[in-house]
């Protein structure tokens, strides 16, 4: 029978030596020495007839192997029967020897363990906590946005000779130049499409009247209002903060010049922007563009709030760990290796992850939240349309399930949908008990807001 000892090394942090008698390894050791004797192949016997005492002589480690795998026996039975909540796995101390057990002198051996435990704490009430519901209402100027851009979109491409709109589209190429307009040697083209109204007034006025392979030169920092200026220079590898690059000039040669007719509000044109619904006034589209707007500002929202309740538990909850061992366990548990430094450098950002999986599971299990295997896939499909999506397929999906079961065959892929959709469900679960206070904000500080907190 083995001899259990457990004593503590610090809070949270304890040592447990389990030592076992022959009588504990013995018997499994002499079963494993008969199953090498049946397979073991050795010059001078025949095939399943070698001795037991050959057999020893040539396979100590499976002693070892016999002795070291009855204490992991042991100290498992040991923490399951004991109940004990421990964190990552039980870490062999430095002091134990395997190269001390002798096949030829059965007796007692210890080895020792350290585990870190389970914090002891309590879910903060979300009731009682401060939280705000950040509400976007839907106004007329994002009606009318969305009505516009829905009319493009289904509208009659054009492609009229001279710029005379400032809602034409460019496709436009630019190349480094100097002030003339002179092309630098081996100068790249980068692409793009611009809508005239991208430019300022001043480029504006300069384009109209200009055909297709015209050029014009410009300088980002006078040719664009910051917004378009900032992505436009990132699409042509130009540093947004430095004001030296933005006055480089350019020289941008129209490749083509595109015009989109808006389509009419009919009724053909409410069917194929809104299909199934029974839409045949303006009025009514309307009001469906504005159901829609605040449906999608609405879902913001309680995103936004969900954020808040993850923060709350993530960072009220209370807990004390053994940072110690926690340390020495990622320097020496992890498959790949780690450095003293290393594990100093990213301990904080561990902890809080480590925090919020404590937290989430003692929720999900206070409150029976469970992930099934469909909601998995779902959010495997979900993944996989958000990848695909930008792409052209054709409208042609037929792949998409076959593709997600062979996704459920890989358990790291698996287990990454799992995370997703169980943190989902928690923080639903956590919104749900919330009491937020409603504020109305516009959509440029709700954007402000998200923007903070994006990490």
């Amino acid at each position: 029978m083995a001899q259990i000892n457990r004593e503590q090394i610090a809070p949270l942090h304890e040592r447990i030596s389990v030592t076992v008698s022959p009588a504990d390894y013995t018997p499994n050791y002499e079963a494993s020495l008969k199953k090498y004797a049946k397979t073991a192949n050795i010059p001078g016997f025949r095939k399943g007839m070698v001795p037991t005492g050959v057999v020893k002589k040539m396979y100590g480690a499976v002693f070892t192997e016999e002795v070291l795998k009855a204490i992991e026996n042991e100290l498992m039975q040991y923490l399951q029967q004991e109940n004990i909540a421990y964190l990552g796995q039980p870490l062999p101390e430095d002091g134990n020897d395997p190269a001390l057990f002798n096949q030829h002198e059965p007796k007692d051996y210890s080895f020792s363990f350290e585990i870190g435990l389970k914090p002891e704490f309590a879910i903060p009430d979300l009731g009682s906590a401060s939280t705000t519901l950040h509400v976007v209402e839907a106004t007329e100027e994002m009606i009318n946005e969305e009505i516009d851009r829905i009319t493009r979109r289904l509208g009659k491409m054009t492609e009229p000779e001279v710029i005379s709109n400032d809602e034409d589209v460019l496709n436009v190429s630019f190349q480094l130049s100097d002030a003339a307009g002179v092309v630098a040697e081996d100068a790249p083209k980068k692409d793009n499409s611009l809508l005239v109204n991208y430019f300022s007034k001043t480029v504006q006025e300069q384009l109209k009247g200009k055909k297709k392979d015209d050029s014009i030169t410009i300088q980002l920092s006078v040719a664009f209002e910051e917004k378009e200026r900032d992505w436009l220079a990132g699409d042509l590898g130009v540093n947004k903060e430095s004001a030296e690059e933005l006055d480089q000039y350019f020289l941008m040669t129209i490749n083509k010049i595109a015009f989109v007719e808006k389509r009419a509000m009919d009724a053909d044109f409410f069917k194929e922007a809104i299909p199934g619904k029974e839409i045949e006034t303006e009025d009514a589209f309307r009001n469906e563009i504005k159901t829609q707007i605040a449906g999608y500002w609405k879902h913001q929202s309680m995103h936004l709030l969900e954020h808040e309740i993850f923060h709350i538990l993530s960072e009220k909850t209370e807990m004390e760990f053994p940072e110690t061992f926690l340390k020495k366990w990622l320097l020496k548990s992890g498959e790949k290796e780690q450095t003293e430094d290393r594990v100093e450098k990213e301990f904080p950002a561990f902890l809080n992850q480590l925090r919020w999986t404590l937290v989430s599971n003692e929720i999900g299990t206070q409150n029976n939240i469970q992930v099934s295997r469909e909601e998995i896939m779902d959010s495997m499909r979900q993944q996989l349309m958000g990848y695909f999506g930008s792409m052209n397929m054709g409208g042609n999906y037929d792949w998409l399930d076959s593709y997600v079961e062979r996704m459920m065959g890989d358990k790291q892929q698996v287990e990454s949908a799992y995370q997703r959709v169980f943190s989902t469900k928690i923080l639903e679960w956590g919104a749900g008990q919330a009491k937020p206070a409603e504020k109305i904000v516009t959509a440029a500080e709700f954007a402000a807001l998200q923007e903070k907190h994006k990490h």
